[in-house]
């Protein structure tokens, strides 16, 4: 395959990626809004306005982009469940526990950054299924081995 077709294919796969995080993460965004904001240790969760809610879903886009085209790439043509496995989990926890470098109390947000972190791998890894099933279907073709 040639050098543009193989960008075309990463451009796919980052966008079904995308697409993917994007309506889970919307979905995750208003459970969390409206069950776990109810209770103390989790108001941080409330969105409060639409630009809350917009700012969330813009960084899931990103981040389900950037996912779905290196996926791509780390997985190749290999069925290595342990690579796929791989790259949900650092990709989740990288999102999931980027707060700690802004949080000055760790204590008290700790079971905050657990939801956070649980969250992320959970749309990562709906982003990762999604590509797979993709891939299977053949509406993307995984990078070949070299």
């Amino acid at each position: 395959m040639n050098e543009s077709a193989e960008r075309i294919e990463s451009l796919k796969a980052g966008t079904v990626s995308a697409l993917s995080l994007a309506l889970v993460e919307s979905v995750i965004a208003v459970g969390n809004s409206l069950v776990l904001a109810e209770f103390e240790r989790f108001t941080a969760l409330h969105m409060t306005t639409a630009v809350d809610w917009l700012g969330r879903i813009a960084i899931a886009f990103i981040s389900g982009f950037l996912f779905g085209i290196t996926y791509r790439y780390v997985i190749r043509d290999d069925e290595n469940s342990h690579l796929k496995d791989g790259a949900v989990l650092a990709f989740g926890l990288v999102r999931g526990l980027a707060p700690v470098e802004v949080e000055q109390n760790l204590l008290d947000t700790f079971w905050l950054l657990g939801v956070l972190s649980l969250e992320s791998i959970v749309c990562f890894l709906v982003a990762r299924f999604t590509l797979d099933w993709a891939f299977h279907r053949h509406w993307i073709k995984p990078l070949k081995s070299s």
